[in-house]
């Protein structure tokens, strides 16, 4: 039986947008969006059509404002909106798959709380919304949705394409290898990176984060990635720079194609062969992670060792509540990976000391504290 061929090009779409600092103008950085679509798929027509795009973390609006409070007045949209559905008509008018950048996401099932959420659209709609799991804590107030109460959506959502198996995850979330091993192990083939990645973590010398976790994560899970990082200048996101460096990456961990360094908008476009893939995972016996892996090795993954966010009166989180959570998950885990010894000690169980676990304060109201409001991590 022959095989059918799955290739195409894949753009990671770096962008270098002001931030909007209210709903009104995110519809410019839509706009410009859409015009860098029509130019990736003219670009790449006379060769391997594009058929995914990809936008960085924080493309339709960053969390200039420090309080959840604030952000829902000012930023937060309901999902679908009016940009997803222009993203949707230019998905259906290239015939194209498009990872929207994040969005600061209002949900009225949650009414405290707001999510970091991109959507991957297609020429039918909206295929899935993925909503961050692991945001960037202290300074990210939005919630991860694995700390609700009740929730009950797939935290790693894959959408089964023609163009192939495709999986998010967004910028913080690809610290955690486990996070994207659960993508692959949900199915993912194309592992695509929402990012919004600073210097000096970012693509540039001599820590370069970015370019070494992307490589890592391609080839734990035997799946390419499509990576795109802001190219936002400081003038755009203080205080921080936006290096860029936007990528593709193999199956291997080969860097097919990238972004130099710098702020700026770029467009990067690559090979996809989902059919090499498949047919890599279905004949590999080397070097194949998720056929090799001894889930039950890992005891420490049977806990809990970050605490819940609070009750479902009041999830909502501010930076003074995320520093308080931090320090309960350090002293529930005991500082026990310097204290392992060898012998049956370092085969025990960890078991996490919930009773440290920190009451969430300010029960009374949703609305974080007024100490959070110096604490914005972008300006305007």
């Amino acid at each position: 039986m022959t095989e059918t061929l799955i290739r195409y090009s894949a753009a990671a779409c770096q962008t270098d947008l002001p931030n909007p600092v209210d709903r009104r103008q995110m519809a410019a950085n839509t706009d410009r969006m859409l015009a860098m679509i029509d130019a990736a798929v003219a670009g790449a027509a006379p060769f391997l059509p594009v058929r995914l795009i990809v936008f960085p973390e924080f493309a339709h609006a960053a969390p200039i404002y420090p309080t959840v409070a604030e952000l829902g007045e000012k930023l937060a949209v309901e999902i679908p909106n009016e940009h997803t559905d222009r993203l949707h008509r230019k998905a259906r008018e290239h015939d194209v798959y498009i990872q929207s950048g994040t969005m600061i996401e209002a949900d009225r099932r949650w009414p405290r709380v707001l999510f970091n959420t991109s959507c991957l659209i297609g020429p039918n709609g909206i295929l899935y919304k993925y909503r961050k799991v692991n945001p960037w804590i202290p300074f990210e107030v939005h919630a991860s949705p694995h700390d609700l109460e009740g929730y009950d959506e797939p935290l790693f959502p894959v959408a089964d394409t023609p163009i192939g198996r495709i999986g998010c995850a967004i910028c913080y979330d690809w610290i955690f290898p486990e996070a994207i091993r659960q993508l692959a192990a949900n199915g993912a083939e194309v592992l695509v990176r929402v990012s919004a990645y600073m210097d000096p973590w970012g693509a540039t010398e001599p820590m370069n984060w970015w370019t070494l976790v992307n490589r890592c994560r391609a080839l734990e899970n035997v799946a390419y990635v499509v990576a795109a990082n802001q190219g936002a200048s400081l003038k755009h996101y203080p205080p921080y720079s936006w290096p860029g460096g936007s990528q593709v990456i193999d199956f291997d961990g080969r860097v097919l194609a990238e972004a130099s360094p710098g702020p700026g908008e770029r467009i990067v476009v690559a090979p996809i062969d989902v059919s090499a893939v498949r047919h890599e995972r279905d004949t590999r016996i080397g070097h194949l992670p998720l056929a090799h892996l001894r889930t039950e090795a890992y005891p420490v993954y049977a806990e809990r060792r970050y605490p819940p966010a609070g009750p479902s009166e009041n999830p909502s989180l501010s930076y003074e509540r995320n520093v308080e959570l931090i320090q309960a998950a350090k002293r529930a885990s005991g500082e026990l990976p310097s204290a392992r010894v060898s012998g049956e000690a370092a085969h025990a169980p960890v078991r996490s000391n919930t009773d440290s676990w920190p009451a969430p304060s300010n029960t009374d109201s949703w609305l974080p504290s007024s100490g959070g409001r110096d604490r914005a991590i972008f300006r305007r």
